[in-house]
């Protein structure tokens, strides 16, 4: 079975296409076919102005056209496609989403921030944890920051905030709305073992990679605050330049460092394990189990 999820972010809009097989006995494999990724980054028009301008606009449009042609080339069965933060806030973004089912033929559903949290326990990432430790997902995006507390191998506790790369870049983020963070954070992730970092989200997927960390093990605190300095002390261009970084990446990587970093300190987290999981992956999951769901009904 052949199945994709659609993420349209703040930053950008990524389409993921999945084989999902199932393992001899029980379980199954949802194996990466195709991810595709494009920068659109409709945050930078909807949290400065409120509203998707017509250049956006064209741009998803043109980009959800390009995913349908690549789903029917890839013979997907079904697919599920979301927008979080910057569709959410955008007081136009209905009358996008009317005009992409006109033209692309596909359905967009927003959800909302308590949803997006949710979604990583899709992925089923409860059962590949230490049940003696636990655990703080922590998904940074363009718009907002999701986070999910897990201990014993269970989910307790999540929660989406407006904090995001691109409100950071465009100054909208202001003290009270960290200390919201860290009063929330502080309150909810209690426990008696210590506290390791999941991350998720293309900045800190680069920044593993940039890393030369083998897949598996977590990076440090230590290593993302030497990161965050390096980065912080060069322009754009010079970091376009010195790590290979595409333009849409060079801006914001330094806040999602900033962010990573301040929510670890809070819960005393000194590693952080990249699992390369984020949005797509738990609607994929979702969308599938949902279809087992129906059959069996």
């Amino acid at each position: 079975m052949r199945l994709a999820g659609i993420d349209i972010g703040s930053n950008a809009a990524r389409l993921l296409i999945v084989d999902v097989q199932k393992k001899r006995g029980s379980g199954v494999l949802f194996n990466k076919v195709n991810l595709v990724r494009v920068p659109l980054r409709l945050g930078f028009d909807v949290f400065a102005t409120g509203t998707i301008s017509k250049e956006r606009k064209e741009m998803l449009l043109n980009t959800m056209m390009a995913f349908k042609n690549l789903i029917n080339a890839y013979s997907v069965e079904a697919v599920k496609a979301c927008a979080t933060s910057a569709m959410r806030d955008a007081s136009n973004s209905r009358r996008i989403i009317k005009e992409v089912k006109q033209k692309a033929d596909i359905d967009i559903e927003i959800i909302s921030g308590d949803k997006e949290a949710t979604l990583v326990f899709e992925t089923h990432i409860a059962e590949k944890l230490d049940k003696n430790k636990s655990y703080l997902y922590i998904d940074v995006g363009g718009g907002s920051t999701e986070v999910d507390f897990f201990v014993d191998g269970k989910q307790i506790w999540q929660k989406s905030f407006n904090i995001g790369t691109i409100r950071l870049l465009q100054k909208q983020v202001k003290k009270s709305d960290w200390d919201f963070v860290g009063s929330e954070i502080k309150k909810n992730t209690k426990s008696s073992h210590s506290i390791t970092a999941i991350g998720s989200g293309g900045n800190i997927n680069k920044i593993f990679s940039l890393s030369k960390t083998k897949d598996g093990l977590p990076l440090t605190l230590s290593l993302l605050k030497s990161y965050h300095k390096t980065l912080f002390a060069l322009s754009i261009e010079q970091r376009m330049e010195k790590y290979e970084l595409k333009p849409d990446r060079a801006d914001v990587i330094v806040p999602a460092l900033e962010i990573f970093i301040k929510i670890m300190l809070l819960t005393h987290a000194k590693e952080i394990i990249v699992p390369k999981i984020g949005v797509s992956d738990g609607l994929v999951h979702e969308l599938y189990y949902n279809m087992i769901q129906k059959k069996i009904d």
